[in-house]
């Protein structure tokens, strides 16, 4: 338990929500949503569910982490409530594609926004600078928090300034824009396009429960924890709106649509080609920001995890620093891997797929919370919560699944062995105990 000189206030669990949240979704998903939903209100309403969504499971994430004492947030929730083989799963998708897809993900929406300078900046680069980072953060905690707290400012700041400048320039008429505000909003969204594009919002929010993870770390948590999650859930959200606002009103469809540097495009109209470069140059270096923050937080959680098994116990070791620098570099490799292994969409598709369907069992956990147990909301109105993000996410795994079922069964093959991985994990964890009682009995 941490001592509270060691523990950290709801501003700074919200700026840890903040930067986790705001990465590579916000400046890439726009261009597959335009393929087949144009009208702006269509737009401004996905972005709101999925804030609303995310809202609703912070208010969930808050109860639990309240009830649920400590760090470890999904994998102790499941874990607790259903089965130990839940908890070792969401541990096997947090190592496998819950941080390291994000990093492989920003890593290659880096490389795909430094492309407007006449250089080819492809995987390759996309994977030295998922190193780089991995390098950075295996020193110290002083030197990755340095490190980190240097992009996150960046993050933060490049948002606050791309916003005024978006607003206050006025659009090219020459270029024109994909503003359209008719009634067309009305026949989209009872579109299946409608829910498959909800799958590239929610991961855009994904991130919103972080805080949840470091819940032991923070002072007051039952009324910290909340806070820090619905004002950094409230503050990505209305910046995720305009952020896309400022990209319809700046170029036309015919750039954006099925374009991955949705920002770039908007920010070469709006400022210049020689302006728009630098633009693309610091949304890569934002990106840095969500490579380390999904590395640091990752290898933690793979850390912890570790301990408690027998296939992956290396990974559980740290440095004389104490820092897990081997979970670091698996989380490292295993993003090099799926960077080599799949598209930008295809690695898009099916990370949101299964980060949706565990959110979706970890929001569950809440029903199996009496009465007596919530320590934030104490009326039975509460359920209105988890029931409407459940009834959401299942319209949109419904749809993915229906509409990319490729993707979707990628997904669920990486459930499957983690399923066989921890039959294999728990057989030879007995048989090394037994071992162990044998040479101690001779």
């Amino acid at each position: 338990m941490s001592t509270a000189s060691h523990q950290i206030g709801w501003k700074t669990a919200a700026a840890i929500v903040v930067s986790n949240m705001i990465g590579t979704g916000i400046f890439t998903t726009l261009g597959f949503q335009l393929s087949d939903i144009t009208n702006t209100y269509s737009i401004f309403l996905l972005w709101i569910i999925g804030g609303i969504l995310a809202l609703f499971g912070a208010f969930c994430y808050a109860e639990l982490g309240s009830h649920f004492k400590g760090n470890g947030g999904d994998f102790i929730y499941l874990k607790e409530t259903y089965h130990p083989l839940f908890g070792y799963l969401i541990s096997w998708i947090s190592l496998i594609i819950g941080f390291s897809s994000p990093v492989a993900l920003a890593a290659l929406a880096m490389s795909k926004y430094l492309s407007v300078f006449d250089f080819s900046f492809g995987n390759g680069f996309a994977i030295v600078a998922i190193f780089l980072v991995a390098i950075s953060l295996s020193f110290s905690l002083k030197t990755s928090s340095r490190f980190h707290n240097f992009f996150t400012f960046i993050k933060i700041a490049f948002i606050i300034i791309l916003v005024i400048l978006g607003i206050g320039l006025s659009e090219s008429p020459q270029i024109g824009n994909s503003l359209n505000f008719s009634d067309s909003w009305q026949k989209e969204i009872m579109l299946p396009a409608f829910a498959t594009s909800l799958v590239f919002v929610t991961y855009s929010y994904t991130g919103w429960n972080s805080a949840s993870y470091i819940a032991g770390e923070i002072k007051d948590v039952q009324k910290s924890l909340p806070k820090s999650l619905i004002i950094g859930t409230v503050f990505v959200t209305v910046s995720y709106i305009l952020v896309n606002y400022i990209m319809l009103k700046h170029a036309p469809i015919s750039q954006l649509a099925g374009k991955e540097d949705v920002m770039g495009e908007a920010a070469v109209n709006m400022l210049g080609l020689s302006f728009g470069k630098i633009v693309n140059i610091f949304i890569a270096l934002q990106l840095i920001a969500t490579i380390s923050g999904y590395l640091w937080v990752g290898s933690r959680l793979t850390q912890a995890f570790a301990k408690d098994t027998y296939l992956w116990k290396p990974l559980s070791a740290g440095n004389k620093k104490g820092i897990p620098v081997r979970a670091i570099f698996a989380h490292a490799m295993i993003a090099t891997v799926i960077i080599l292994t799949g598209s930008f969409k295809e690695i898009f598709v099916y990370t949101a797929f299964i980060l949706q369907l565990f959110a979706s069992l970890a929001i569950s956990t809440v029903y199996f919370l009496k009465k007596k147990d919530r320590k934030i909301f104490r009326s039975n109105a509460f359920y209105i919560f988890p029931t409407v993000f459940l009834l959401f996410s299942g319209y949109i795994l419904y749809f993915t699944f229906i509409h990319n079922p490729k993707e979707s069964l990628i997904g669920l093959a990486i459930i499957a062995v983690g399923i066989i991985l921890h039959l294999i994990d728990r057989k030879l964890s007995r048989g090394g105990k037994e071992e162990i009682n044998n040479i101690k009995s001779k």
